[in-house]
């Protein structure tokens, strides 16, 4: 599952809409982006935990080293010694809050099952994903899409800024609301939109290059 198969703009949007334009411009721009780079749905899930609030180099490091010891699947995870896991995933941060919730999402996977988890309905779903600990909305939404390839658009800060420039604002779940109400309920639309933002904000609006901005004429409020 390391590339989705991508959709163009033309397949997408039948009707005009301010995030209709963003998506088109920001696909233009940079392509499709094929994430989540991931071998598995657990390794989308690992991914997930360990992104927050560090670099993705970080969560890459660990990730790798999770995979030397045999512990990206279910079930080893869940038995492995804590000490051990906190030294693999140090380099993100938090590594010992993160190596506990790591044990614990594998340990209630190897009890549910994977599978049986993955293939309930998207809100309920979602609800259970975020019943766990150390899961929110953003951590919770990024494994319904991108692990169980259910239709949740994920809100993180880039798009929180990136809307807000053009004059959308809201809380992650009115903005969530707003995504899912103008684009069509797709996946790999969901998929690609989210990891344009995340790219687009990277390359411009880290590096506050504002002035290069391909989105800077767009305002929902005409201003």
């Amino acid at each position: 599952m390391r590339k989705s198969s991508g959709t163009n703009s033309s397949e997408c949007f039948m009707t005009a809409g301010i995030l209709c334009t963003v998506y088109d411009l920001l696909l233009d721009e940079l392509g499709s982006q094929h994430w989540w780079p991931a071998d598995t749905a657990f390794e989308v899930v690992i991914g997930a935990m360990l992104t927050q609030q560090t670099k993705w180099t970080n969560v890459e490091k660990a990730i790798e080293g999770l995979k030397e010891h045999g512990l990206l699947e279910v079930e080893p995870l869940a038995e492995a010694d804590t000490e051990l896991i906190e030294e693999l995933v140090r380099c993100c941060g938090f590594y010992r809050q993160k190596a506990s919730r790591l044990k614990g999402i594998a340990a209630f996977f190897a009890e549910n099952g994977m599978e049986t988890v993955f293939s309930l309905p998207v809100m309920e779903l979602r609800k259970t994903i975020l019943s766990l600990k150390g899961v929110g909305n953003e951590t919770a939404d990024s494994i319904v899409l991108y692990a169980a390839n259910k239709p949740k658009f994920v809100i993180d800060a880039y798009t929180t800024r990136m809307m807000k420039c053009i004059g959308i604002e809201g809380d992650y779940i009115q903005l969530q609301q707003r995504f899912e109400a103008e684009l069509p309920k797709d996946v790999d639309i969901y998929k690609e939109y989210h990891a344009l933002i995340v790219e687009y904000s990277k390359a411009y609006c880290g590096k506050k290059r504002c002035n290069e901005c391909i989105l800077k004429d767009l305002n929902e409020n005409g201003h």
